[in-house]
């Protein structure tokens, strides 16, 4: 699996768009996203092993719930699973928790970013519920990943995110606005 510091894999995938327009139909939800789109900003990119199942829907729901304060942190959310796009636009319309999702469902249908990531349960063949943290460089700053039964905290993902925008040093538990660690101070106290 990639890693902090490795590049973020190339990728050029399509995907239902956030928001109303997501739900425009065949001819209207959909978009290419590739690690250029929203260049110079930080990317939060969060994966589900399948559409249509009962942990994925509260995670992509969650994520969705703080898209507003990633967008305040200059950051922009993609969710991706390997169904294809045509499932992600069936799935929004009939499920009340993601149907006004104001991000990006991306289509990794060839699995050829998943497995680029190593992010792929051996015996699944699925993503594992794995986010990355990516920096306007297109740098992972952050990777975490979880079985396909135990779902994630997007609120640990915006905490990580906040403590990584602050290039400081981050005690345990650290949120923002809170006092970030002195090392020159500690060394002067003691």
């Amino acid at each position: 699996m990639l890693t902090v510091g490795d590049k973020f894999p190339a990728f050029k995938l399509t995907a239902v768009k956030g928001g109303p327009e997501g739900l425009g139909g065949p001819g209207k939800s959909f978009t290419e996203i590739s690690d250029q789109s929203d260049a110079g900003k930080w990317k939060i990119v969060f994966f589900w092993p399948k559409d249509f199942t009962f942990v994925c829907p509260t995670e992509i729901a969650a994520f969705g719930k703080l898209a507003g304060e990633f967008s305040d942190r200059d950051a922009v959310v993609y969710g991706v699973s390997t169904d294809s796009e045509f499932v992600h636009l069936n799935w929004r319309v009939h499920n009340d928790d993601i149907r006004d999702l104001p991000i990006p469902m991306l289509a990794d249908l060839k699995r050829e970013l998943s497995e680029a990531l190593g992010i792929l349960d051996k015996e699944a063949g699925v993503p594992l519920r794995a986010t990355f943290i990516v920096d306007p460089d297109g740098t992972i700053q952050w990777a975490s990943v979880n079985g396909l039964n135990v779902g994630r905290n997007p609120q640990e993902v915006l905490r990580v995110l906040d403590a990584l925008q602050t290039d400081e040093l981050c005690p345990c538990n650290w949120e923002k606005g809170k006092e970030v660690l002195n090392p020159d101070a500690l060394f002067k106290a003691a």
